[in-house]
């Protein structure tokens, strides 16, 4: 079957070995598979590493074949992949053994893909391949983070640097569907007015002063993934005792704090990452009841997927990214 693969220190198309579904396991024939910025740090991770990985975490597609007793799914079956592995319940950190589809694993960037029937969802009927393929990694960092973190309310206004990212606009989407106020920042105008088209109520400049610009309004809450190029402007604007979830740090991992400050504000500092099964599942019922489909900016054929690659680095995306594998 055809992949997209890391091998000996390269990106590139190659033929794989057809998976098999062993005792427990899936083989689903992947229609589409979502790009993720973690999939650009791959080859740094394994360097010059001889033995070839098909990498990829999301990815939609049918079954086509089961396992022994695997009783909850059937050959036709349309499905998603869950890529946050064997994670099933919500807790305050991952369990020991939780990894992420795509490495050391083989991922979804290929024509199939043999998984754990534990790690595959019902397709939702109103999405298309493509919408289902980004649904997974993106959607249920940003479910966690909003709701199980941030302990979002109605009637809450929430700050959210970065409003291209997939994840923000999961966060746009979800917010508005709960009663939020929405607040985001972006340096391209484009992306700005996306944002407000999706929902946004207030979209900044991200080069503007944000505390002035926000001087009326009360944010209860920040939800941080730029890292430290925010972090220290986005605890300016938050409320006093305002709560503040860190899922990423895409422009630096480290940040000098002012801890007097932090302390004497009562603020609230949370990690997160991913998400478990059981927010995946909250997360399905969410967008099945709002009706809500991701954001989908380009579909590149699974030949191209070094181009597409090369436009996440960019960071040209507003919304989610795809390769189409197979119709």
């Amino acid at each position: 079957m055809k992949a997209f693969i890391h091998e000996a220190g390269q990106l590139k198309i190659s033929e794989m070995e057809e998976p098999i579904a062993t005792k427990g396991e899936v083989v689903v024939a992947i229609r589409a598979a979502g790009l993720n910025r973690r999939d650009l740090y791959i080859p740094a991770r394994r360097g010059n590493a001889t033995e070839a990985l098909i990498i990829g975490s999301d990815g939609s597609g049918v079954i086509e074949s089961v396992g022994e007793d695997v009783t909850a799914f059937n050959v036709g079956d349309e499905v998603i992949i869950n890529p946050a592995l064997r994670w099933y319940d919500n807790s305050d950190a991952p369990p020991e053994g939780f990894d992420i589809l795509g490495m050391p694993d083989h991922g979804t960037f290929a024509e199939k893909i043999a998984i754990s029937a534990e790690q595959v969802e019902r397709k939702p009927a109103h999405l298309t391949w493509e919408e289902a393929a980004v649904l997974s990694l993106a959607g249920v960092t940003g479910y966690r983070a909003l709701f199980t973190k941030g302990g979002l309310q109605a009637g809450d206004t929430v700050f959210i640097p970065g409003a291209g990212s997939g994840v923000a606009t999961y966060l746009i989407a979800f917010a508005k569907n709960s009663g939020a106020r929405v607040i985001v920042t972006s340096r391209n105008e484009d992306k700005r007015k996306q944002a407000l088209a999706l929902g946004a109520d207030v979209a900044l400049d991200t080069a503007s002063d944000w505390q002035q610009e926000l001087a009326g309004e009360t944010i209860d809450l920040v939800i941080e993934s730029v890292g430290r190029a925010t972090f220290n402007r986005s605890l300016g604007v938050l409320k006093k005792g305002g709560r503040i979830v860190v899922f990423g740090a895409t422009a630096g991992d480290t940040v000098d704090m002012d801890l007097r400050a932090f302390f004497y504000g009562q603020y609230q500092l949370f990690g997160s990452t991913m998400g478990s099964r059981e927010e995946l599942r909250d997360m399905l019922t969410h967008i099945e009841k709002y009706g809500t489909r991701p954001v989908v900016d380009t579909v590149f054929a699974l030949n191209d997927a070094l181009a597409a690659f090369d436009y996440i680095e960019d960071s040209k995306q507003f919304g989610k990214v795809v390769l189409r594998v197979s119709e």
